[in-house]
């Protein structure tokens, strides 16, 4: 239901330990299997004081990381996708910008289970200073309309997190259908 990135926890201590005990490991016993994997690896983690322990991996991210993570890529993402097929990603310098990226998901009432969909969406044209992602919507008689259980994802950046964040809830608040829903409390777990 949201999303940020950077993680403010991670520091560079954590991120060793992540590499060394969860990401090399993984990477070792797929090069064991001798049958190589080509494509993305979402490691899902939890921290427990101030050590990784690893819930899932998946082979996609999920819509509200990657909403977060691809506007802070300063490379050419083709670039690091052809890069990706011809097996020189290790030759990409990867670059991201050091701004905080935030999102929040507008959902439908009654998500994730029953919802009822077609209620107009008003007040897009009034956002400010964020990216508008849609993934429950459509257009209907010139009308942008609900049509999915997560309608919307609010994304918002700025050098400090929480500005970030105040950013996404304040558009939130310009955009209105009914039965909005969403989470109130993304990123203050911190």
């Amino acid at each position: 239901m949201g999303a940020y990135s950077p993680a403010p926890i991670i520091t560079n201590k954590l991120e060793n330990k992540i590499i060394s005990k969860i990401v090399n490991p993984t990477l070792r016993a797929l090069k064991k299997k001798k049958n190589p994997y080509s494509g993305f690896l979402y490691v899902g983690l939890m921290i427990k004081d101030n050590e990784p322990f690893l819930i899932e991996y998946n082979v996609r991210m999920g819509d509200p990381e990657t909403q977060v993570v691809l506007p802070r890529i300063e490379n050419d993402f083709m670039e690091i996708l052809k890069a990706c097929c011809n097996q020189s990603l290790d030759q990409i310098d990867l670059q991201f910008k050091p701004e905080y990226y935030t999102n929040v998901v507008l959902a439908s009432g009654g998500y994730p289970e029953k919802y009822d969909k077609g209620f107009e969406i008003s007040g897009l044209e009034n956002v400010k200073d964020s990216i508008i992602f849609h993934a429950g919507t459509a257009l209907i008689s010139n009308k942008i309309v609900t049509n999915g259980g997560r309608v919307l994802s609010i994304v918002s950046s700025d050098k400090d997190m929480n500005q970030a964040l105040k950013k996404s809830y304040a558009n939130i608040e310009n955009i209105n259908f009914d039965g909005k829903i969403f989470r109130k409390d993304i990123g203050f777990d911190l």
